[in-house]
């Protein structure tokens, strides 16, 4: 049995979630709403407070699914309830990040401004030389994250670049001249 897949997953106060036909699932609960449709070989049950993910049989294809699916039903939990933020630093001299409205402008080194807009439903701010991104749904603030992080990797010389705040950039030594 798949280890994450047979955990229930509680269901906190304050939160509903409704299981439709083809399993579209909606949950609502204190910080918005999301809604997605999970593979429908699962079968989902909802008892005293809980969601229990099962699958039908043992063949690969529904072992990975099974634990794919709890896991999904839970990010979308934990996200109306608690939310996900993402930190990224950016390093790196001349290096800037600015906020005006919904639209981020960074200056990583181009001839151009980068500008980007914050996707619906995200919300990016800036102190200093971070950047922090939050919102309810897990896929979109990371994937946001990375298109940010995209526009200028860190380079492993001088560590210069975009980084996630928790993220270490292996270093390597530079050219030795010859005498």
């Amino acid at each position: 049995m798949s280890r994450i897949g047979r955990m229930p997953i509680a269901v906190p106060a304050g939160v509903t979630v409704e299981i439709a036909e083809n399993n579209k699932i909606t949950v609502k609960g204190p910080k918005g709403e999301l809604s997605r449709v999970l593979p429908s070989e699962m079968d989902l049950k909802q008892e005293d407070g809980q969601i229990l993910v099962t699958r039908p049989n043992d063949l690969k294809r529904m072992k990975s699914l099974h634990g794919l699916t709890r896991t999904l039903i839970n990010n979308m939990v934990v996200g109306v309830t608690e939310g996900y933020t993402k930190v990224l630093e950016v390093n790196g001299v001349g290096y800037r990040a600015a906020k005006s409205g919904n639209k981020l402008t960074l200056n990583l080194g181009y001839s151009h401004p980068v500008i980007m807009e914050d996707p619906q439903g995200l919300e990016s701010t800036v102190e200093g030389n971070k950047i922090t991104i939050k919102g309810i749904d897990k896929e979109k603030v990371g994937q946001y994250a990375a298109d940010i992080r995209d526009k200028r990797r860190p380079e492993p010389y001088k560590g210069k670049g975009i980084k996630y705040s928790d993220e270490v950039i292996r270093r390597k030594v530079g050219k030795t001249g010859k005498k």
